[in-house]
């Protein structure tokens, strides 16, 4: 069960949240462990991908308290994909407790999906942040296309 006032990252992703921070030497293209858990979220999000942690990681990236998230103004994030996926206000409140576990527990599985998506872009890639450069850029153009198609369906009745 999700530890209250704190985002887990799974053992199996734990190197890679390492590898893309740039700390202890690394030149990975995010500051901290919570910049890269918030981004793997928004991927996994735009993707709808939601993965079970399964065994969590105990140390380096341990547990990250909350109030980290909310000091940098990222507990937004965590907020609306709680209320996005239940579509239930109540998972709001910031007294009960259960509905602050959900909430760590959405997240957490989605930035678990993300961070699958980008072990899987990464996956021999020597310089980071290009990579994930590219991989966002592709990204973009792929919708833009999608965005010019036209669609005849529009006009079916």
């Amino acid at each position: 069960m999700a530890e209250t006032g704190r985002i887990r990252v799974a053992k199996d992703k734990a190197e890679l949240v390492k590898a893309l921070t740039s700390s202890d030497g690394e030149t990975g293209p995010f500051q901290t462990f919570a910049d890269v858990v918030v981004f793997a979220a928004a991927l996994g999000v735009k993707h709808k991908k939601r993965v079970p942690l399964g065994e969590i990681s105990k140390r380096e990236p341990s547990p990250i308290r909350v109030e980290y998230f909310a000091s940098v103004g990222n507990d937004v994030v965590i907020k609306l994909l709680g209320i996005t996926e239940t579509q239930d206000i109540n998972i709001l409140s910031a007294y009960e407790e259960e509905y602050e576990t959900q909430r760590n527990h959405i997240f957490e599985e989605y930035a678990n999906g993300g961070l699958e998506i980008l072990q899987n872009e990464l996956r021999g890639a020597v310089d980071y942040s290009e990579r994930i450069l590219l991989f966002l850029s592709y990204q973009r153009n792929q919708q833009e296309e999608q965005e010019e198609e036209f669609d005849l369906s529009k006009f079916l009745f």
